[in-house]
């Protein structure tokens, strides 16, 4: 879904930064290894992409401080945001690890226990919400391999089963019987946020409305490396079926000059080239046409170009807005320019490819939709997609009880949080400026972490 659009506060944030999944998500490197596998691909121009599209492209970082506070002002679906102006209480903090534990997985860095989940503070509102978004993950969680290592299937089932009829009065109870807090690593997070844009468009070309939305093109391949070496698995490359073989996709530049007009492409178009820039950023949107009714269009693919942010061009071209790196200091500085900004945003060469969504949204990483206030990106290598997180840091709006059901294309390793604010001009402000810092406990089934730690193979059952 989340987000500085100056990577100042943002190295730390996005890789250094839904999406929806929510931001750009191109892999790099293994250059010489990728070209045997090229050669074995004999991809042809007339071959059609198939299987799911890839992963959206990053959200920049926050700058900006967010109000203290946040109150719920929409609904996503059927689920109703928690209050998250109500206080939490502190949950006692884990004793500091003398070595920083290491790992490309959670259950390589190890996990220890947490406080008990009824000491976390939860409150009703947020446990309500939670509840409702466990709920829509369960499905996910029974079936998918955790790529954490800290889950298998069957661990999620008795909190599944019970979640279908569990009243959501007495969610908080929910949570304290089927869950344990879990520490992977040291437990730090860092916490930044993204949140669903609103631009103004329209579904034909006409007056005030000349910036094509694209829907992904009929030549661009999406290829899973996995399925031709183990040690690949889980990166994508995207190209371009060209003459029997697959080239780099046109960039950014090449596209907004024309490269897919008349080609009846255009799934709308945009009145504001800046408003649309970072919505491809944010990798899901919502378009107010001009009779007043909303299209909600999500990410559907990248032209696999790399993602630039240009906040951090700026920064390193020793320009500083007027309005600071902040999303609003730089639309404003792009608007200001002779060309309107069009040189800087090229050299962002990453180009993301919409479709239209009916109904809930936006759509996560999961393929289900997010909850504004409830919802958080993460590393699915560190937390299971689908678990709830519970946050205590020095941003109060940030705390509280979570549902990870996405991921960003720079939230990366544990720990690494990105929440979700939902839509609107509050959601833009807290997200543009979220930056919390603090202890994460990651919700696991009871057992968990007995089973991880070798002192119980009998896998999870609820507290009696």
């Amino acid at each position: 879904m989340s987000r500085l659009f100056s990577e100042t506060a943002a190295l730390a944030r996005r890789g250094g930064v839904s999406r929806f999944s929510s931001g750009a998500r191109a892999w790099r490197g293994g250059v010489n290894r990728l070209s045997a596998l090229l050669l074995a691909l004999a991809v042809s121009a007339c071959v059609a992409p198939s299987g799911p599209p890839g992963a959206p492209p990053p959200r920049p970082a926050p700058s900006a401080p967010p109000p203290s506070v946040i109150q719920p002002s929409v609904i996503q679906g059927e689920i109703t945001p928690p209050d998250r102006r109500a206080p939490h209480s502190v949950p006692p903090l884990p004793a500091p690890l003398a070595t920083a534990p290491s790992g490309d997985r959670a259950s390589a860095m190890g996990v220890r226990p947490g406080p008990a989940v009824a000491d976390l503070g939860i409150q009703t509102s947020e446990a309500r919400a939670a509840l409702a978004a466990f709920r829509l993950s369960c499905p996910s969680l029974l079936r998918r391999a955790d790529a954490s290592g800290l889950t298998r299937g069957e661990d999620w089932r008795p909190a599944c089963t019970a979640a279908a009829g569990w009243r959501d009065a007495d969610a908080p109870a929910f949570f304290a019987r089927y869950f344990e807090a879990a520490i992977v690593g040291d437990g730090r997070f860092l916490a930044t946020g993204y949140y669903e844009p609103e631009i103004a468009a329209s579904r034909d070309e006409r007056p005030g409305y000349h910036v094509p939305i694209y829907r992904r093109p009929p030549d661009l391949i999406d290829v899973d490396l996995g399925l031709f070496a183990a040690d690949l698995k889980g990166r994508r490359l995207r190209g371009q079926a060209k003459g029997g073989s697959l080239v780099p996709y046109p960039d950014r530049a090449a596209i907004e000059a024309g490269l897919l007009a008349g080609q009846g492409l255009e799934l709308a178009w945009a009145a504001d080239p800046v408003e649309f820039f970072f919505l491809q950023i944010q990798g899901s949107g919502r378009l107010r046409l001009p009779d007043g009714q909303i299209m909600r269009i999500g990410y559907d693919n990248q032209n696999g170009r790399e993602y630039v942010g240009i906040g951090g061009l700026l920064r390193d071209r020793g320009i500083r807005p007027a309005g600071g790196l902040s999303m609003q200091g730089i639309m404003a500085w792009l608007r200001e320019q002779p060309d309107g900004g069009k040189s800087v945003m090229d050299a962002n060469r990453s180009f993301v490819f919409f479709r239209e969504i009916k109904g809930a949204g936006p759509i996560g990483a999961m393929g289900l939709p997010v909850t504004g206030l409830t919802s958080v990106a993460a590393d699915p290598a560190f937390v299971p997609l689908g678990a709830p997180v519970f946050l205590n840091g020095d941003r109060p709006e940030a705390n509280g009880l979570w549902v990870a059901q996405d991921t960003g294309g720079a939230i990366k390793g544990a720990n690494r949080f990105d929440t979700f604010w939902g839509a609107g001009d509050e959601a833009r402000r807290i997200a543009g400026g979220m930056s919390a810092r603090g202890q994460a406990w990651l919700l696991l089934p009871v057992g968990t972490v007995a089973r991880l730690n070798g002192a119980n193979s009998a896998g999870a059952a609820p507290r009696p």
